[in-house]
Parts: structure tokens; C-alpha cells; sequence
């Protein structure tokens, strides 16, 4: 019998995506969840399926124990972002079905705070994964793998620079612009310090993309990866976009937006996607992610890893559901998760994202 996959928002930006990329699997019958039944039913039907595929109407403003009536699903996959104040309500749907559940949030405060149904999940015999994304479980995947030769993580900063041309939704500018101007907690010197949204101004210069400009961004690791890696002394994330007259102009609202001269600017997301729109003809649609890791051999002696994603093709907002894909795919062919709610790590391998990464227009440069 195949898996059972509701993926809610199977019709949008990235749920269609991953929808599309499961579609062919023969162990796999989807599910295609949204507001719209009419749509989702569409959607579903044009997807030719491996499996016949269905389409429910499933608002996730209904309470968890109705949310998904008539919903017959092993996992489910919350494509519906963004995540702060969404709550877990989608989340305790799918254990009230007897489900497990993942998505691709990168909220902190979401991914840091999903334990809270831990004991839910462990009743229900089911496991939920918060932050299937690049952040934090590919970011812990490439720690991981720095831990197989270091003995000791002592510095780790990385940072993503995202095209203009991707396809992007309010939902997903929301999510990013929750956190300018606004106050959170990261790792320096041992201790957490206050830190502000987009303040700073960096240059990184890029294999093949060259110079791309980032500002301090906040993301679930920081909160995580004190914890997870013992004797971590520095840990920054760091955010950016190809275009740098519009990362200047974020960072600039990120000043008013500290300053208390503005409300905050998540709410602006739909206006602001629109006034970036002219700006997309600056772009080449190519993304670029960085990591240094600094740590030491058991002697004592440093070690550097640095790390590079150049996707290109406007391949990069693809990369961070290749989690779910891979997630949803270990599950049909067998594999079993251990029961419980947390952040998705320890689950997929740094050679799994890459192999992940096979259809992408994606190079991978490690030194």
C-alpha cells in the first residue's frame, strides 16, 4: 500500500513544487490540501500521478479536531507559511489522524517551541519535525559532518543570498521580514547577546556570483545549535539579497523599524513583494549560501570548513523543500521515524541533501 501524503498548501509556490516532485513515485499517493477544493481537486487531477491523486479543501483556521475530516493521510506536509503566530494547529491535526507531520518552517520561535507536543506525538506512536528546510536541518547536517573529522565546533557562521527572480508569495517576504528591526538572541564570546534584525552591512564575495551584501538574520539554529554543539563559542546567521539597492533599502527600514518610527514590517509583505517586482529585471535568478566552520582537532590544532551553494536557474527557493521530499520518500520506502515532536534533525545526511540536490541546477563547493 502506498504512503499516504496530505501536503496542505499543495497548490501554492512550494507545496506545488513538492507535490510535483512526489507525484511519480509509485510508493507515494498524494493528498493535495488547500482553502480552495475546486482548486486543490484541479491541481490534484493535471498532476497525472503515480497513484490516482486527490483534492481536499482543508482550512487551517479550523480547529485541530476537524481540520482534517475526511482526510485520510500517513504524513502530512504544512506548506502554509508563515509560521509565527500560526500556531501548531495544523500540527495536532495530523496526530489526531494518527499522522506524522513535517514542514519547511524557519521560524524560531515555531521550530524551538514544537516540543511542547512531544508527549502528544509519543501517545499517538507518530513523528513531528519541525524545520524540514535549509534552516536548521540542512545547516545541522553540514555540522554534523564537520564533527566526523573535528572534535570540537567553536565558530559557525553561514548565510543565505536569495535571487530577485524567485518565485516569491507574501507568505514567504512575511517570514523574513518578521524579524528586521526587531530583537533576538544569538551566540558570541560563549554567552547570547542581543542582537538586531538586518543591522549590519557584510560583503561576501561569491564563487562565480561575486560580491552579495548581508544583514544579521535570526533563524530556529540560533536558538538550537548552543545547546546541540557543545563548546560552540560564536554562532551568527546572515541574510541577503542578490539585488543590493534592495537589501540597502531593507536594511534602512530595518533603522526606522528599530527605532519605532514604523509598525512592524511583516505586515507591509504583500505591498512590498509587489514594489520589488520592477526590480526583478536586475536579477539572474542565481542564490548562493555559505558556511564557515571553525573547530579544532582533538590535539588541540584549528580547523576551517567553508562551504558554498550556488544554485542558479532560480533554483535556490527549491532548495529548502528538498527536506520533505526526502522525508516523505524515506517514509514510503520504509524507513520508520522515532515517535515525538521536535526540530527535524538527526533525519537526513548531508549525501542525502546532495543527492537531493541532483535535479537542481545546483554546484556544491566545499574547501
Amino acid at each position: 500500500m502506498p504512503l499516504r501524503v496530505a501536503i496542505i498548501g499543495g497548490y501554492g509556490n512550494f507545496g506545488g513544487y513538492v507535490a510535483r516532485a512526489l507525484a511519480g513515485d509509485p510508493q507515494i499517493a498524494l493528498t493535495i490540501c488547500g482553502r480552495d477544493g475546486a482548486r486543490a481537486e484541479t491541481f490534484a487531477r493535471d498532476l497525472a500521478a503515480a497513484n490516482e491523486a486527490n483534492g481536499k479543501a482543508v482550512d487551517i483556521a479550523n480547529s485541530a479536531s476537524t481540520m482534517l475530516a475526511g482526510v485520510e493521510a500517513d504524513l502530512v506536509i504544512n506548506m502554509v507559511g508563515p509560521y509565527n503566530g500560526q500556531g501548531y494547529g495544523v500540527a495536532r491535526a495530523a496526530i489526531a489522524i494518527g499522522a506524522h507531520y513535517c514542514d519547511i518552517a524557519d521560524a524560531r520561535e515555531f521550530v524551538c517551541g514544537i516540543g511542547e507536543l512531544d508527549r502528544d506525538a509519543r501517545a499517538s506512536g507518530v513523528a513531528v519535525l519541525a524545520g524540514a528546510s535549509s534552516v536548521p536541518a540542512l545547516t545541522a547536517a553540514y555540522c554534523d559532518d564537520a564533527l566526523t573529522s573535528m572534535a570540537a565546533l567553536r565558530r559557525v557562521e553561514y548565510g543565505i543570498s536569495g535571487a530577485e527572480q524567485a518565485n516569491r508569495g507574501a507568505g514567504t517576504v512575511a517570514a523574513v521580514l518578521a524579524y528586521v528591526g526587531e530583537t533576538f538572541t544569538r551566540l558570541a564570546k560563549g554567552t547570547m547577546i542581543p542582537e538586531t534584525g538586518w543591522s549590519g552591512l557584510e560583503s561576501v564575495d561569491y564563487p562565480e556570483l561575486g560580491r552579495r551584501w548581508f544583514s544579521s538574520g535570526n533563524v530556529p539554529d540560533l536558538g538550537i545549535f548552543p545547546e546541540r554543539y557543545e563548546g560552540l563559542q560564536e554562532h551568527r546567521f546572515l541574510a541577503g539579497h542578490e539585488i543590493s539597492l534592495l537589501h540597502f533599502g531593507l536594511w534602512a527600514m530595518g533603522l526606522l523599524r528599530r527605532w519605532r518610527i514604523v509598525p512592524r514590517l511583516d505586515r507591509f509583505a504583500g505591498v512590498l513583494v509587489k514594489l520589488s517586482q520592477p526590480f526583478n529585471i536586475l536579477g539572474k535568478g542565481r542564490s548562493g549560501f555559505h558556511m564557515v566552520i571553525d573547530g579544532e582537532y582533538a590535539d588541540g590544532a584549528p580547523m576551517r570548513r567553508r562551504h558554498w551553494i550556488i544554485a542558479r536557474s532560480g533554483d535556490g527557493p527549491n532548495i529548502p523543500v528538498i527536506p520533505v521530499i526526502l522525508l516523505a520518500r524515506k517514509l514510503a520506502s520504509g524507513e520508520r521515524l522515532e515517535p515525538g515532536a521536535r526540530p527535524c534533525l538527526d533525519v537526513i545526511s548531508l549525501d542525502e541533501y546532495r543527492q537531493g540536490f541532483a535535479h537542481l541546477d545546483v554546484t556544491c563547493i566545499d574547501e
